[in-house]
């Protein structure tokens, strides 16, 4: 009798096994149908953005499409830079020196005021938190306005300045809502034991709190120089200087004031998102480790 129950059980335990395995790789084929479907459409735009960028301008407009080249060519790149009414170089020098320096002053901003945040008690800290908070979730089109005054009265409007300070506007919010999250996970023992062994409060910070918090750090920055890096909305209305024009701004005139260059425009968008994706690519590790410990969602 024992023996049989033995049986019985041995063979359900059997069947759980078999279907167990059965579920989980009909659980493992979806999730990777379901990825690769995901980076199908996340990746094919920058697909054929490239194939345009390398294909001929008769081949552009021609009434048979393909998704693999008949003929490549860098002409729309030797074009491109070889360009005297599209200074794509100049306008590539903006926009890195914009996204630079705006990532970095966020990013120093960033730390003073999240740890501020974090580990000192003053008052209306936490009404001051909500704000940043409602500051981060507005769009740039609802501030647009009060900006432009503010811009107009210094006196810089059409100035990289009047980038930096609407830029950081977009940025601060953002990085501060990273680095506070990551800050409260850092053991403050640490830093007490710093404070006790003579740093001022300045020295904790940039020599205790930075170099642990450097995964958080690079993916604040990389965000934030993405923002300004893509940004589009107050660099039109800011800037009437053809010198001046950051890349989003050049792309869009080339578009709008030459016919057929469909080539051009997507060589240019591809060395345009060249940059980001190289620092993303780069520094990727940096960027799981800060979002996780940070408890951020990208």
């Amino acid at each position: 009798m024992i023996g049989q129950i033995t049986a019985q059980v041995r063979s359900s335990l059997r069947v759980l096994r078999t279907g167990y395995r059965k579920d989980s790789r009909l659980g493992k084929l979806g999730f990777s149908l379901a990825l690769g479907l995901t980076l199908l459409v996340s990746l094919l735009p920058f697909y054929v953005m490239l194939l345009t960028s390398l294909t001929p301008d008769g081949q552009i407009y021609s009434n048979t499409p393909s998704l693999l080249p008949n003929t490549i060519t860098f002409s729309q790149y030797t074009v491109l830079f070889g360009s005297e009414t599209f200074a794509f170089g100049a306008y590539f020098l903006n926009s890195a020196i914009v996204a630079t320096v705006t990532a970095s002053f966020s990013l120093v901003v960033g730390v003073v005021g999240a740890y501020s945040f974090t580990r000192l008690e003053f008052p209306g800290n936490g009404l001051v938190r909500r704000g940043v908070v409602v500051v981060y979730m507005l769009s740039s089109i609802t501030v647009i306005v009060p900006l432009f005054q503010l811009i107009a009265t210094l006196g810089i409007v059409d100035t990289r300045l009047s980038l930096f300070i609407t830029y950081t506007v977009s940025t601060l919010p953002l990085t501060l809502y990273m680095l506070w999250n990551y800050f409260e996970s850092l053991p403050i023992e640490i830093e007490e034991a710093a404070l006790l062994d003579g740093y001022s409060r300045v020295e904790t910070i940039y020599q205790v709190v930075v170099p642990l918090s450097l995964p958080i750090l690079v993916a604040a920055f990389l965000f934030a120089f993405k923002i300004a890096w893509n940004e589009y909305i107050f660099a039109s209305v800011f800037l009437k200087s053809q010198a001046k024009l950051t890349l989003p701004i050049g792309i869009e005139q080339m578009n709008a004031n030459f016919q057929n260059v469909w080539g051009q425009v997507m060589a240019a968008s591809f060395l345009t998102t060249l940059p980001i994706v190289v620092m993303f690519l780069y520094l990727e590790q940096y960027m799981v480790e800060g979002l996780t410990a940070g408890g951020v969602e990208g």
